[in-house]
């Protein structure tokens, strides 16, 4: 052998030592995830053996009992357990099959309807409880399939293993997906109803402190003068008629003062002339006083129901307010009318804009109110106007006679 013939045998065998150095360690054929799903399927077994246990303990026992007091407490138990059952196998399907199915809302009641029977009455009725219970009597046979298809699969059908595994977990996943999930809509709606219950609620608490407060430092404050006055006008009235006179003088002059502040308190709570004469009227008459001009259009065929005409005419109300002290506007309008089941209302300023919903704003707690019944608020005020204002109410109708 020639000198360079030992050296290309000597190059080559260095070629081959650096192809072999950049070469990836040796794995497992296959993925993380796939194992993922053949630990799900072989587990299922032994969870579903658990839940079905369960399930025919109490369910069996609680139908058994339910002639006596026992059965029906134990039966609302049970689908209290069924629940947390339902829970850990969310739990199995988020961390191995990578499902992520969202916790169902927990067992609510009314905050007024405490005690033992209105619990149990909204034990028994629990959708999800239920959907859970027939969950975990259903997976048993369907357990021991998997089981046995992924052991087998993984002892002699190795090459197919993946293909197995992820078939058998979808058929998994359609399960959970149908009997472990929220109620979708409806659940989002309670819970959208509950919350706009107690804006309501605390929207009407503060209304009602606001016309005591105004009772009491306004109207009362004044009539409590007045009746002084006029007691002092008495004791005077024959010893100084002309005193006398003059005192009554000013108190016809608060009556009419004390008069006025009731009117205006009256209209806070609800005007005449919305009641008499509608919406149209209505916002002409509050446009009228504010302090840059308003044009006003209503364009309705006829009128919505007296909750959502009032609060309209607060809503395009406290607007107005807001232009007539913070907006610096020189003109505003007010526009409503009707789209297929919504009413809408437009309010807009040529005034300095920068108007938002920031927490604690007036903006804010009309928003609240409008969400309450099903209503959109939104507002659209750049920075240096002009600002845009636009509530959807949802239209219902006005109630014959």
């Amino acid at each position: 052998m020639t000198a360079s013939s030992r050296a290309r045998d000597a190059g080559s065998l260095d070629d081959s030592a650096c192809e072999e150095d950049r070469l990836p360690p040796a794995f497992l054929a296959f993925h993380r995830q796939t194992w993922r799903e053949v630990a799900h399927l072989l587990v299922n077994l032994p969870m579903a053996l658990v839940g079905f246990v369960y399930v025919s303990m109490w369910l069996y026992a609680g139908v058994a009992l339910s002639v006596t007091v026992i059965g029906l407490p134990l039966l609302a138990l049970g689908l209290s357990g069924s629940r947390g059952l339902g829970r850990a196998e969310r739990t199995r399907a988020r961390s191995l099959l990578g499902l992520w199915i969202e916790e169902p809302s927990p067992l609510r009641r009314h905050r007024r309807s405490r005690g033992f029977f209105p619990w149990l009455w909204t034990a028994l009725k629990d959708p999800v409880g239920w959907r859970s219970t027939l969950y975990l009597f259903i997976r048993l046979p369907w357990g021991i399939f998997t089981f046995a298809v992924t052991l087998v699969t993984l002892i002699v059908g190795w090459p197919v293993l993946g293909f197995v595994a992820r078939g058998l977990t979808n058929a998994d996943r359609a399960m959970v997906r149908g009997l472990l999930s929220p109620s979708g809509e409806l659940e989002q709606r309670i819970e959208e109803l509950e919350s706009d219950r107690g804006v309501v609620f605390d929207t009407a608490a503060a209304d009602l402190r606001r016309i005591e407060r105004d009772l009491h430092d306004g109207a009362q404050a004044r009539l409590v003068a007045l009746a002084m006055d006029l007691g002092l006008a008495k004791e005077k009235l024959l010893e100084d008629p002309e005193a006398a006179a003059r005192m009554v003088d000013e108190a016809h002059g608060e009556v009419k003062t004390a008069l006025q502040e009731l009117r205006d308190l009256a209209r806070g709570i609800h005007p005449a002339i919305l009641t008499d004469r509608g919406l149209g009227p209505a916002l002409s008459s509050v446009a009228g006083r504010c302090t840059v001009p308003v044009d006003v259009s209503v364009d309705l065929a006829a009128r919505p129901a007296p909750a959502i005409e009032g609060i309209a005419y607060f809503t395009a109300s406290e607007l107005l307010q807001n232009i007539s002290k913070h907006s610096g506007a020189r003109t505003a309008g007010v526009e409503m009318w009707r789209a297929k089941d919504r009413l809408m209302l437009q309010v807009r300023d040529d005034g300095r804009g920068g108007a938002s919903l920031d927490k604690g704003s007036g903006l804010a707690g009309l928003a609240e109110r409008l969400g309450s019944v099903d209503g959109l608020f939104v507002v659209d005020s750049p920075d240096g106007g002009p600002t845009v204002v636009t509530a959807e109410l949802p239209w219902r109708e006005r109630a014959a006679g």
